[in-house]
């Protein structure tokens, strides 16, 4: 999507700094509230850079019926102990999440905001912003020219390095994990299922993954930079390549694509300040089970957007007003909160030897029902709970945060 509309006008109801999919689909929102709303993005082109595993969950992809760009869908996944036990989990009759084709999934979203009446202005980005009583005061460069705008509600889907945040100061991420990928051939994956490889070499207290898509797959691994001992992502995404119990899967494999980027899981304190909004991974939206922002930004939009809409109405964005709008919210962090926990105490917080215990029990009939009927990939908490309850195994080994699942 090189094209745009030629933008006259310079006063909008609202301006989106970034134009991914949670960029696109707030423009959508907000369009359907009949706002005026204008998307700046930084490159030529939407889609790129590609910073993602590419998967969509059900019920993010029926919010954008964007099907047509899926590339395979995954209905199970093999998860490998760092001893080489392995589980299988899912079954061909429920998909569980969607691999898609993300420049094409940008796009289709994009457009969608933009069929609704939104502008946008590509190779364009927010050289300064100021808040003032009535609105907020823009100078943007585009294409090497600055130019000024105004906004009634400045928006930032601008990642996890976010100008918008920065700018007005909304606070820091709490937990910033860094991932790299690789695209290849070749790889003898089983069609519908992904791979994750764990273990202290291929990716400390976190997972490595194979991800089908199309006559591709995706191959990476994130961890957090404090836990990489001098290593970089990409060192221990070579070690997977060439493990002893997995090198021949990756015999095969040649490179087409790689990929880097942050995963901001640590929701920011404030998300909304004076006629400021942030989304997504700007705000630090990331789910810390898997890394995974796209359901949770369209969560935060399906939250906030019907508020601001109102406050816009009634021209009241103040800082009293968008700090009541936060706890709105809260739901989302405080699943957050409970996620890292479980993540910490079945993943993160555990050796080698301990996490190769947890897969043997894991790996009994009984529990892998119980995971093929529980498991979640957008929400794992109510799995989570139950294997504390009933499997007594499990809740020795994560005493430690039963206190945090359940309380939140």
């Amino acid at each position: 999507m090189r094209s745009q509309r030629i933008v006259k006008r310079r006063d909008y109801d609202v301006i989106i700094v970034g134009a991914g999919p949670v960029g696109g689909y707030l423009a959508r929102k907000f369009r359907e509230e009949n706002f005026d709303v204008l998307i700046l993005e930084e490159h030529d082109q939407i889609g790129r850079p590609f910073q993602c595993a590419g998967l969509v969950n059900p019920k993010s992809m029926e919010r954008v019926d964007a099907y047509e760009t899926v590339l395979t869908p995954i209905w199970g996944a093999r998860m490998h102990s760092p001893s080489g036990i392995s589980v299988l989990i899912g079954s061909p009759d429920e998909v569980r999440t969607w691999s898609v084709c993300r420049k094409l999934f940008d796009e289709t979203v994009v457009k969608q905001a933009l069929e609704a009446g939104a502008d946008i202005l590509l190779s364009s980005r927010p050289v300064s912003a100021e808040v003032k009583h009535d609105g907020v005061e823009l100078l943007v460069s585009v294409k090497g020219e600055e130019l000024p705008f105004s906004c009634k509600l400045l928006c930032g889907a601008d990642g996890a390095h976010s100008w918008v945040r920065r700018t007005f100061r909304l606070g820091r991420i709490k937990e910033m994990m860094i991932g790299f990928q690789i695209e290849v051939t070749g790889y003898p994956g089983i069609e519908g299922r992904l791979d994750m490889y764990t273990g202290e070499e291929v990716s400390p207290g976190f997972f490595a993954w194979a991800i089908p898509s199309g006559d591709t797959t995706r191959i990476g691994t994130w961890t957090l930079p404090d836990r990489l001992g001098g290593r970089s992502c990409e060192d221990l995404l070579i070690r997977l390549q060439n493990h002893p119990l997995w090198k021949d899967r990756f015999a095969d494999c040649r490179e087409v694509g790689r990929f880097c980027g942050p995963i901001p899981a640590g929701m920011i304190q404030r998300p909304l300040a004076e006629r400021i909004a942030v989304f997504g991974d700007a705000a630090g939206q990331c789910k810390p089970t898997t890394g995974g922002g796209i359901g949770k930004g369209f969560e935060a939009v399906d939250r906030l957007v019907p508020a601001l809409a109102d406050s816009i109405r009634m021209d009241d964005l103040s800082a009293d007003r968008m700090y009541h709008l936060t706890r709105l919210l809260e739901p989302m962090r405080k699943e957050q909160a409970r996620s890292k926990a479980l993540r910490d105490a079945f993943l993160t917080e555990s050796s080698d030897e301990e996490l190769d215990e947890m897969f043997k029990i894991w790996a009994r009939p009984d529990v892998t029902a119980l995971i093929d009927e529980l498991g979640d990939i957008e929400n794992p908490i109510p799995l989570g709970l139950k294997m504390l309850k009933d499997i007594p195994e499990f809740r020795r080994l994560t005493a430690k945060a039963a206190k945090a699942l359940i309380w939140g």
